[in-house]
């Protein structure tokens, strides 16, 4: 059992993020839980089988399909010359879908509170009261010829974070193989986050996708050729994660992961999903995820801090998306359960 410890001393900025000088939980390094704990804890991330059935995840796929479809933008899942940008809502590397208010579709919110989803945050921390990230979904279309893409080693956690203060998954809706789009992690790597970043002879490393350094609360780090060479060096190993449709994966946001084009010809369908102790987050955070909320907004993969409502819409072409939207094209239904994962309501 995790032994929780909120930090009372963390700065923030006008965004709302934390920086916390101490772990915000600990776990008994020698426990021994007798299922797929054991091993999350010993590699900072674990792949747990069937967590929702075959059927309940073909109606997951076929949402999400009807969805990219809905925009009118005359995309066609038989027709792969319609498998481009022009055809498609805007995405984030070719399939991460985050605006549109797709976060609190019916279907993402579906997902979020399927029984066997939410009792696996409830067993990894200890506690019913936990809150949830407003988190995008992943369609990888195949064979995309309009895409200019490269792996892009990363972890969700700032440096000065420190322990495991978020963990991240997504539950996979359809199959998975080596050749498929999908999820790449380096097994062991959470374990070194403290020693990698003392390091006085690291070099920095400017990526496409880094955010500036003004924007620190971002929790997003990109790993150099050279990084991941020096986690590979210390018996840290780089893994495809192959799954079945209803697999879940889970991963300690200090773990280095990327997403992996598609070389295959099967569709990716996964939702991400994300949670942690309500009581990680302070009143700030739940006001700006109440605001994020009421207007349908996404938020990153923190569930407890990092929340910054913003209006920003999607941008093709240089230009506000005409396609657009400021709510969802299916509204969930608001039971006591969803309000609560929300933060929006008290347990």
């Amino acid at each position: 059992m995790g032994d929780s410890k909120v930090e009372d001393n963390f700065t923030n900025n006008t965004h709302g993020a934390q920086f916390e000088a101490k772990d915000l939980i600990t776990f008994d390094e020698n426990a021994v839980y007798g299922d797929w704990r054991d091993e999350f804890h010993k590699n900072g991330c674990v792949v747990i089988k069937n967590v929702i059935s075959k059927e309940r995840a073909e109606y997951y796929a076929a949402e999400q399909m009807e969805w990219l479809k809905s925009f009118d933008l005359g995309f066609d899942e038989k027709d792969p010359s319609t498998y481009t940008a022009e055809h498609l809502p805007v995405s984030f590397k070719g399939g991460m879908y985050m605006s549109y208010c797709s976060s609190h579709e019916k279907m993402s919110w579906e997902a979020r509170t399927e029984p066997a989803v939410v009792e696996i945050f409830e067993r990894l921390w200890g506690t019913k009261e936990l809150i949830c990230s407003f988190d995008g979904m992943n369609i990888s279309l195949p064979n995309r010829k309009d895409i200019s893409w490269s792996p892009w080693p990363h972890c969700d956690q700032n440096k000065r974070r420190k322990g495991m203060q978020a963990v991240q998954g997504l539950l996979n809706y359809a199959p998975n193989g080596d050749k498929d789009g999908g999820l790449v992690l380096m097994k062991g790597s959470a374990k070194l986050f403290n020693e990698f970043f003392a390091r006085e002879d690291r070099e920095s490393y400017a990526h496409e996708d880094a955010p500036p350094p003004e924007m620190e609360f971002m929790d997003l780090f990109l790993f150099s050729q050279n990084d991941v060479k020096w986690f590979e060096e210390r018996g840290c190993e780089l893994v495809k994660i192959n799954m079945e449709p209803g697999d879940f994966v889970l991963w300690d946001s200090r773990t280095m992961h990327y997403a992996k084009f598609p070389e295959g010809n099967q569709i990716r369908h996964v939702q991400y999903i994300c949670m942690t102790p309500r009581q990680f987050a302070n009143e700030e955070a739940l006001k700006a995820k109440k605001e994020c909320f009421e207007k349908w907004q996404g938020t990153t993969h923190w569930p407890h801090c990092n929340i910054r409502p913003t209006d920003d819409a999607p941008m093709r072409d240089g230009k506000p998306c005409p396609k657009n939207r400021l709510e969802p094209r299916k509204k969930p239904i608001l039971t006591d359960q969803l309000l609560r994962l929300a933060g929006v309501k008290a347990y």
